[in-house]
C-alpha cells in the first residue's frame, strides 16, 4: 500500500531568479509540493529577484491579506536613457549624456519621489485598462493612457553613484538605490520619473526584493534549494508573524467556528487584518472589526 502524499499548510518564501515570472514560480511550486493549491502574494517582474511569498494549501487563503503590505528593494536606476519598458528587459528608446548630473540634483529628485505619490504604472504592466492588460495594449502599439494611482514611497535611499559609459557610447550614471514602498508601487516607474525629472531620462537595470511585510530574504530558499528540502512556514507562525494575534478561550473558538461574530476587545479597532487562535494555538480565523465585532476573513479553524 502507498503512502498518501500531504502537503502541509504554509507560506513558502521563495527567492525568485531572474527571468521567472510568478506564473512561472507557483507552476514549479505545484509541482515541488505536489499540490495544484499554490498562489503568489503580489507579483514580481521577469527581471527582478528576491523574496517572493506562495501560499500552499490553506495558506493561499492568507495570500489576499499579505499582498497589500509594504515592501522593500534594492536596485540599480540608470540615467541617461530611457527604455520601452521602463526597465532594462525593453529597447532603448532614447539616450541623453547624464554625466553633468550632480548628486546634489539626483538626492533633489528622489526627494520629489517620496512620501504619498501619485504615480502612473509602466505601460508595460499587468495593470487592466477597460479589461485589457496594459502590456498587451502596448505591444499592439496602441496609444493610450495610464490613469496615476495613490502610493507611497516610504524611503528612497541612493547609496552609490557610478560613472559608466553604455553600449552605444552614451556617458550615464548608475544610481544604486534602496526602496521602502506601499504595495502596487513600481519601482521603474521611479526610474522613469527620476530620469524625466533630471532631463536625462531612466530605466531600471537591476532589482531585487528583500522584503513583503515581515518575510526577508534571509528566510528566502531558491527553487533548487526547494526542491532539495521543501521549508514551509506552518500557516499559524505566517498569520503570527504578519497580523496581530487575538487569543480566545476554548467557549469563543468554538463560537467563532460556528460561524458566531464574536465582540472584539477595543484594542482591535481599525487594526484591519486580525488572526485569531485556539487555546492550543492553533490558527482558526481571520477576521476584521466590523461594528465592534469579528467579521471573517478567511477560515482556517
Amino acid at each position: 500500500m502507498t503512502e498518501k502524499h500531504t502537503t502541509p499548510d504554509g507560506l513558502v518564501i521563495v527567492d525568485k531568479p531572474s527571468g521567472f515570472t510568478s506564473h512561472d514560480v507557483v507552476a514549479k511550486m505545484r509541482g515541488i509540493a505536489r499540490t495544484r493549491r499554490v498562489g503568489h502574494a503580489g507579483t514580481l517582474d521577469p527581471m527582478a529577484t528576491g523574496v517572493l511569498v506562495l501560499g500552499v494549501e490553506r495558506a493561499t487563503k492568507l495570500l489576499g491579506h499579505l499582498a497589500l503590505t509594504e515592501k522593500e528593494y534594492l536596485g540599480t536606476i540608470r540615467l541617461g536613457q530611457t527604455t520601452l519598458t521602463d526597465d532594462a528587459e525593453g529597447e532603448i528608446t532614447g539616450s541623453r549624456d547624464a554625466s553633468k548630473v550632480t548628486r546634489e540634483a539626483v538626492d533633489a529628485g528622489v526627494a520629489k519621489l517620496t512620501g504619498a505619490l501619485m504615480q502612473v504604472p509602466s505601460k508595460v504592466s499587468a495593470i487592466k485598462i477597460k479589461g485589457v492588460r496594459s502590456y498587451k495594449r502596448a505591444r499592439e502599439g496602441e496609444d493610450f493612457d495610464i490613469p496615476a494611482r495613490p502610493v507611497t514611497v516610504s524611503s528612497f535611499t541612493v547609496y552609490d553613484v557610478r560613472d559608466a559609459v553604455a553600449e552605444d557610447g552614451t556617458a550615464v550614471l548608475d544610481l544604486v538605490v534602496s526602496v521602502t514602498c506601499s504595495s502596487g508601487t513600481y519601482i521603474r516607474a521611479l526610474a522613469r520619473d527620476l530620469g524625466e525629472d533630471l532631463g536625462t531620462g531612466g530605466h531600471l537595470t537591476a532589482l531585487r526584493r528583500t522584503r513583503v511585510g515581515p518575510y526577508k530574504l534571509d528566510a528566502a530558499r531558491t527553487l533548487d534549494q526547494l526542491q532539495q528540502e521543501l521549508t514551509v512556514m506552518p500557516v499559524a507562525d505566517a498569520a503570527g508573524a504578519a497580523f496581530p494575534r487575538w487569543d480566545v478561550d476554548a467557549r469563543r473558538a468554538r463560537l467563532l467556528t460556528n460561524g458566531v461574530r464574536l465582540e472584539m476587545p477595543d484594542a482591535y479597532a481599525g487594526a484591519g487584518a486580525v488572526a485569531v487562535y485556539s487555546p492550543e494555538g492553533g490558527l482558526l480565523a481571520l477576521v476584521e472589526e466590523h461594528q465592534g465585532r469579528a467579521k471573517s476573513l478567511a477560515v482556517f479553524g
